[in-house]
């Protein structure tokens, strides 16, 4: 019985943006490893987010030249902003070691986008903002003094006194 993979709808998700971003088509015959391992669509997309970032794609070469593709794209990663902690290395991705950090840097990077006002297609989850409140002291005062109500943990009394749960413990020597 073959497993389905838990992140399949988040990959396609992930390969529909970028499609978007850097409008091409991506085809979907391969893995999402495989469609994206040589780095070029990455880089691609990098530099519609940060223009001229990537100055040289490699497509065509050795592994060494591709390596290079998805080293450029983590850069590109790093000086847009993404957090160090939500990276992947360049091997996850062209090995397939670990392609769940491969589907959270492109996911961070989309947040992150979307956070900065980019242009383009939008995806995934809005991050939060600030939302500084000022209290008058008087508020803080009657917050402070207020009534605990009954949601606060009173039990109005009650005790587990007299309970008896099962059996007495015996210990015999």
């Amino acid at each position: 019985m073959a497993s389905k993979d838990p992140d399949a709808e988040q990959k396609q998700q992930i390969l529909d943006w970028v499609g978007e971003v850097i409008g091409e088509k991506i085809e979907r015959k391969e893995p999402f490893e495989k469609v994206l391992k040589d780095g070029v669509i990455l880089c691609k997309l990098i530099n519609k987010m940060v223009p001229g970032h990537v100055k040289k794609i490699n497509t065509k070469g050795g592994n060494f030249a591709l390596m290079e593709n998805l080293a450029a794209f983590q850069k590109g990663m790093r000086a847009y902003g993404v957090p160090e902690d939500e990276l992947f290395q360049p091997v996850d991705l062209f090995e397939a070691r670990n392609v769940k950090a491969v589907v959270k840097s492109l996911a961070a990077l989309a947040r992150i986008a979307l956070n900065k006002g980019f242009a383009g297609p939008a995806f995934g989850p809005k991050m939060s903002t600030e939302n500084k409140r000022e209290f008058s002291e008087e508020l803080l005062r009657e917050g402070r003094d207020g009534h605990i109500g009954l949601q606060a943990g009173s039990n109005k009394g009650a005790t587990q006194a007299g309970i008896n749960m099962g059996k007495p413990r015996s210990i015999n020597d």
